[in-house]
């Protein structure tokens, strides 16, 4: 997950007839407010005002107004998650210091955010999960896909398919929650804590 704050993430401004590119900032900066501020928090205009755009453009590309600009925005940040995800996977080859070395990779980088940026899918999800269904969907989406890439290293290590599956359930839900602990308690300690014992217990599943 990337955890730059809004302000500081916002692309370069770039040509208003490039299409592409106004959507895309209108996208990321719903993520990142959304990831600060959650669903309830985060305003149109201000995500227009974030992106450098109209509320019009915003509109444009979103016709279904924040909602679906919510699962537009839990996409992005899944996209940016997964890909740090895969990298450390592919980096080691033994699943348990790949675990390791992610939930570092998670404290470091929300260190660098002051603490300020947790998880956006969660953060966007809890409060609107509830009432609209469009948003818990992408989000439960967004999980499974960091479930099923976790639960393929532990396969291609030699792990049962059930057992690769429940392995990969505690490795996101567990991180998941050492991240929010860890934004709470300005501290490194909730996500290396459990990295290192999500480790043992592949290692233990594993001899």
């Amino acid at each position: 997950m990337k955890k730059k704050p809004a302000s500081e993430a916002r692309p370069a401004a770039k040509d208003p007839g490039q299409t592409f590119g106004t959507r895309e900032r209108i996208v990321r900066s719903a993520s990142r407010l959304m990831q600060r501020q959650g669903y309830d928090g985060t305003g149109i205009k201000q995500i227009a005002q974030e992106a450098e755009a109209t509320l019009g453009s915003v509109y444009h590309f979103f016709p279904g107004g924040k909602q679906e600009l919510a699962v537009a925005a839990i996409a992005h940040a899944n996209g940016e998650f997964v890909a740090d995800l895969k990298a450390v996977l592919d980096g080691e080859a033994d699943p348990a210091r790949a675990v390791t070395a992610f939930s570092k990779h998670l404290a470091e980088e929300l260190r660098a955010s002051d603490w300020t940026a947790g998880c956006p899918i969660t953060t966007t999800a809890l409060g609107a999960a509830g009432r609209l269904p469009d948003v818990q969907v992408a989000a439960s989406e967004a999980f499974a896909r960091q479930r099923e890439l976790v639960s393929a290293k532990l396969s291609d290590c030699g792990f049962g398919a059930q057992e690769a599956r429940e392995l990969a359930h505690m490795v996101i839900n567990t991180l998941e929650g050492a991240e929010i602990a860890a934004q709470v308690a300005r501290s490194d300690d909730p996500l290396e804590i459990a990295g290192r014992h999500l480790a043992r217990m592949i290692t233990a599943h594993r001899a």
